[in-house]
Order: C-alpha cells, then sequence, then structure tokens
C-alpha cells in the first residue's frame, strides 16, 4: 500500500496513478478535497500542444523555463515537464476536463508570461478549480479512499525507510497509524509563514518541509519564493488574497499615496505589463520610501475601465472585492501590496522520479523542488502536478512491488504517538497562534521582497527567541474540534521552514530573481547553485547539470507585446 499525503492536484494524481496500476491506495488530506490550494489557481496550465502555434515545442518550452528560472531550474526536471506535459494534457482529457476550445474543437491556448508562443491552455478563470474536480471524479471512479480532515504530524522511518505515517482527526482527535510501503508528500509549500500570503490559514504551512526534514530528507532552495504583487490588505483575515493579474492585463493602472503612476520609474516600456518579480519589487519600494497608502500599500486602480468589461473580463475580482471589503472595483481603485505567493523551492528530490534521501519517500507539487528556479513561469505549476504525479506514482507503485518485507520501528511509532501526548498535556502560557503571528511578522519584516544581511541575522535571532517560547505552549482543544493541536503542529512546521528560509537567504548573497539582496544588488555567477540545507549539515551548495545544447540555442529573450508578464 502507498501513502498520499495532500489531496490536491499532486496528492490526487498521483494517487489515480497508483489506482490504475493496481496498487492499494490511501489519500489524506487535512483540507477537504474539492477546497484544496489547487482549486484557487486561475490562470491556466502549460503545455506546448501547438494547437494555436504550430512552431511551439517541448524544447521551446523549457528553453522559456530555465531561462525565466534565471539558470536555477534543474534541465533535467525541467526535460520531463515539457517533454511530458502534451501527455498531462490528454489524462486530463481521459478524465473529462472540460477545456476552452477554438470553434473547431481545438484545445484553445493563451499567452501568458514569458513565454515565446501560445501554449496556456485554460477553463474559464477557474482553471485549478476544473482540474481539481476532474481529479476527485476520477478518483471516485477508481475507488481511491480519500480521508479528508486527517492531520499527519510524522513520518514513521526505520534504518532510512519510511513505513508509515502518524496522525489524528481534526474533528474528534482519533489517532491514526498508517502503515505503507511507501509516502508521497503532496502537502504543498510554506507562503502561509508570511504576513500576507495567497494560502488561506490552514494550508502551506511548511507542512511537507518538516514531515520530510524529521523524517532524514533536505531542502532546497528554500529562500526562493515567489511574491506576488497585488494582494489585498483588508480585512486582515483575509489580507493577501490575490486580485488576479489579469485586472492589470485589462488596463489597470498602479499608483502610489501620491497619485503618480510609479511603474513610470521601474519599466516605461512595460509598466503594469512587467513582470511579477519587477512589479511587486517597485510596489514594495513606493511602500519603503514613503509614498504608500495609509495601511502600507499602494492602489491598483481599474475604475476607469468601462464597467461591462469588468463585469466580462473580471468577474471573479468583483465579486472578491464586492464579498470582502463591500467594495465597488468599477468606482473605487483597489489597495494592495505583494504578497507571499509560491514556494519555487521545496524538498530535495532526484529529478528522474521525486525521490528524496530517504528510501520509500516521495515529494512532488509545491512541496518539492527543481522545476521553477528564481522564478515561475505562470501556468508550469498545474502542469508540473499532472506530470510528476502520474511518474512518481510509477515510481512509487514499483518500489513497493520490489519489496519482499518491510521492518517496523515500535520506537518510531511510540515517539509518534508521544509526541501528541506530550502537546495535549502542554499547558504554558504562550499560545501557540500568537507564536504563529511572531514568525510571519518576522519574515515578513526580514525576508520579505528585499533582505539583507543585517535584518536577516536580526531575523534569525528573533526566531531563536520565538523557537525558546515554544517549549511553553498551551494546547487546549476543545469541543469544536482539534484544530489548536494542528495549529502546533503548523508552528512547529513554520519555524522550522522559517529557519531554513533565512539561513539560505543569508548565503546567497546576490540578487537573482525573486530573491532582492539590497547589500548585494548584482546577479554571482559563483552562485549560480542550489543551496541544500539540512538542520544537521546546514547548507551546502549543490551544483546544476549542463543545459542541452537543443535547449540552450533557443533560449532568448521573449517578446511581451500584448502579453501580461508573469
Amino acid at each position: 500500500m502507498v501513502l498520499v499525503i495532500g489531496t490536491g492536484g499532486a496528492g490526487l494524481r498521483a494517487a489515480i496513478e497508483l489506482a490504475e496500476a493496481g496498487v492499494d491506495v490511501l489519500a489524506v488530506g487535512k483540507r477537504p478535497k474539492e477546497d484544496t490550494h489547487t482549486a484557487l489557481a486561475a490562470g491556466g496550465i502549460n503545455a506546448a500542444l501547438s494547437t494555436m502555434d504550430p512552431e511551439d515545442s517541448w524544447q521551446q518550452h523549457a528553453a522559456d523555463t530555465l531561462k525565466e528560472s534565471y539558470l536555477l531550474a534543474d534541465p533535467r526536471t525541467t526535460k520531463i515537464v515539457t517533454e511530458g506535459a502534451a501527455r498531462g494534457i490528454d489524462d486530463l482529457e481521459r478524465f473529462g476536463m472540460a477545456f476552452a476550445r477554438e470553434e473547431d474543437g481545438r484545445i484553445s491556448q493563451r499567452f501568458f508570461g514569458a513565454h515565446k508562443f501560445r501554449r496556456t491552455a485554460f477553463a474559464g478563470d477557474y482553471t485549478g478549480l476544473e482540474i481539481q474536480r476532474t481529479l476527485i471524479r476520477r478518483a471516485d471512479q477508481l475507488g481511491i479512499p480519500v480521508l479528508d480532515g486527517v492531520y499527519i504530524t510524522r513520518l514513521l522511518v526505520d534504518d532510512g525507510a519510511v513505513f508509515g505515517a502518524y496522525g489524528f482527526d481534526l474533528t474528534d482527535g482519533t489517532r491514526y497509524l498508517i502503515h505503507a510501503d511507501a509516502v508521497i508528500l503532496a502537502a504543498g509549500g510554506h507562503t502561509r509563514i508570511w504576513r500576507r500570503t495567497s494560502s488561506r490559514r490552514d494550508e502551506n504551512t511548511g507542512d511537507s518541509f518538516r514531515l520530510a526534514v524529521e523524517a532524514g530528507a533536505r531542502l532546497r532552495d528554500p529562500e526562493l519564493v515567489q511574491f506576488h504583487p497585488s494582494g489585498i490588505i483588508e480585512p486582515e483575515n483575509a489580507a493577501g488574497t490575490l486580485v488576479s493579474e489579469a485586472a492589470r492585463g485589462e488596463g489597470g493602472v498602479l499608483r502610489n499615496a501620491l497619485g503618480e503612476r510609479f511603474m513610470s520609474r521601474y519599466d516605461p516600456v512595460r509598466m503594469e505589463l512587467s513582470t511579477r518579480d519587477r512589479v511587486a519589487l517597485a510596489s514594495y519600494t513606493e511602500i519603503k520610501e514613503g509614498r504608500g497608502t495609509p495601511n502600507g500599500g499602494v492602489w491598483l486602480d481599474v475604475s476607469h475601465l468601462p464597467r461591462q468589461t469588468i463585469m466580462t473580463r473580471l468577474p471573479r475580482v468583483y465579486q472578491t472585492l464586492l464579498d470582502l471589503q463591500m467594495l465597488d472595483i468599477t468606482r473605487e481603485p483597489i489597495e494592495i501590496a505583494p504578497t507571499a505567493h509560491y514556494s519555487m523551492g521545496g524538498v530535495w528530490v532526484r529529478p528522474e522520479d521525486h525521490s528524496t534521501d530517504v528510501r520509500g519517500l516521495y515529494a512532488i507539487g509545491e512541496a518539492s523542488s527543481g522545476l521553477h528556479g528564481a522564478n515561475r513561469l505562470g501556468g508550469n505549476s498545474l502542469i508540473e502536478l499532472l506530470v510528476f504525479g502520474r511518474i512518481t506514482g510509477q515510481a512509487a507503485a514499483a518500489y513497493s512491488r520490489s519489496l519482499t518485507a518491510q521492518t517496523r520501528s515500535a520506537t518510531a511509532t511510540a515517539h509518534a504517538r508521544a509526541e501528541i501526548d506530550d502537546l495535549l498535556a502542554a499547558d504554558g502560557p504562550e499560545n501557540v497562534r500568537a507564536l504563529q503571528r511572531a514568525i510571519r511578522n518576522t519574515m515578513t519584516e526580514h525576508a520579505g521582497v528585499v533582505r539583507h544581511d543585517e535584518g536577516l541575522r536580526a531575523g534569525l535571532a528573533e526566531l531563536a527567541a520565538i523557537e525558546k517560547r515554544m517549549e511553553n505552549v498551551g494546547v487546549h482543544p476543545d469541543i469544536a474540534g482539534f484544530q489548536d493541536l494542528a495549529h502546533a503542529f503548523d508552528l512547529m512546521s513554520a519555524a522550522l521552514a522559517a529557519r531554513a528560509t533565512l539561513e539560505a537567504a543569508l548565503e546567497r548573497r546576490e540578487t537573482r530573481g525573486c530573491h532582492n539582496r539590497s547589500d548585494y544588488p548584482d546577479l554571482d555567477p559563483a552562485l549560480q547553485v542550489n543551496l541544500v540545507w539540512s538542520p544537521t549539515a546546514g547548507i551546502t551548495h549543490e551544483s546544476i547539470p549542463a543545459i542541452p545544447e537543443e535547449i540552450s540555442a533557443l533560449m532568448e529573450e521573449v517578446s511581451t507585446d500584448g502579453k501580461l508578464a508573469e
């Protein structure tokens, strides 16, 4: 049996592959499977199908991806994803996905980000939601057991091999001891450790990072985090909720508190259609230099656009702002600020099958690393789920079948059980939610869009103080459920992810893609390496294989005329 942790797009695609291969599989997730993070993805999914531009190829897709990664993506991972992308789309079609199509039946594809050709397939602005629904439907057809509301607290390991996982039910606290031949980790990234983030409260808290590291795996490039330029500021419980970049694509303008259209200072040619990292840096600079709004943001204004344009091209944005702020964007500007959006680093995995340092343990999706480097092409994350969900499912199936016996450790199981028992008995004065907020404040202040040596060291000192306070937490489940226990584990995950991020950000003494060091403003060719982190070995520099000639020959500046740079 293979256990899949996480029931978003990556986890479900892997579970489907396992079930189709005739292997017993169990998928568990802490959120309802209908409402995982994948469902929030709006823009589209990339594959060089050549339906719109016959001259497109997987090699060109790979070249665009590697160039946009600032040469930190692994060429082997990139080749696997781009070459396997068309099959990923075929799989979705086989499962019944309703793509937008041209009148003659071809799958529609549009320009997205720094892609040379039109290769982004979509389903309105609900692409992720439609993918998630499609995968749920297929999982149901195959009779795959999916457990919602189960929080995995520890992977069970004996002599360097995984043999299962331990966790509890979020509603009634029931313990789960799950024995498995292999485990696929698909539980997301760590963007929730910033104050403003596009992730919801209980997702992307670094669970994958902590589970993997405590099992004996390592992290790669945790400092490489994509900040989206336009997250709302209020209400506080929804801070970071995204305003789609389509708002800029349709003609929205950015202004500071003085009313200046400030992008003319940062990218006078592309203005608001510049790349994510550049727009986020511009907004951050305006705010930091005192030209921000009273709440520490900038204005995004679409009120000059025809009402009909807004209602037909930006319906989701219109409804979101009406629901959250009672704001009519046809009349008023939106107050926004850069928001933590995507973990481009993650668990260290081998490119061919996403296996880790721990035998039988795999990581996929935003939990893993290797494809995006220092800047992610819009639409690449969704196709990565499909490609490696399939490949890793096959690898886990083969590994499971190869086992003639499995050793288990009563000590490891007892440790996992005692970890929960000790937390439930904890009655200290420290509040786990308050400590989570402290970590988010530290990361926002010292490891946000722009970093520097002094700030990162201050962040590490603050984190050490928070880790000390964590020894005196109180955990109090009540009649409503065991969320407080879950928050305690989220806190431990956040602290580990924050430490890895701060230490790696300190080590990367250069500015590259999403990683801006004000004290090292230039790109350093000597740092065209991946930074691999573990709590015992610290940080090592890992060299990146050479890019094959057939791909490097295609790497060129891509025109952004008429495109929203992603």
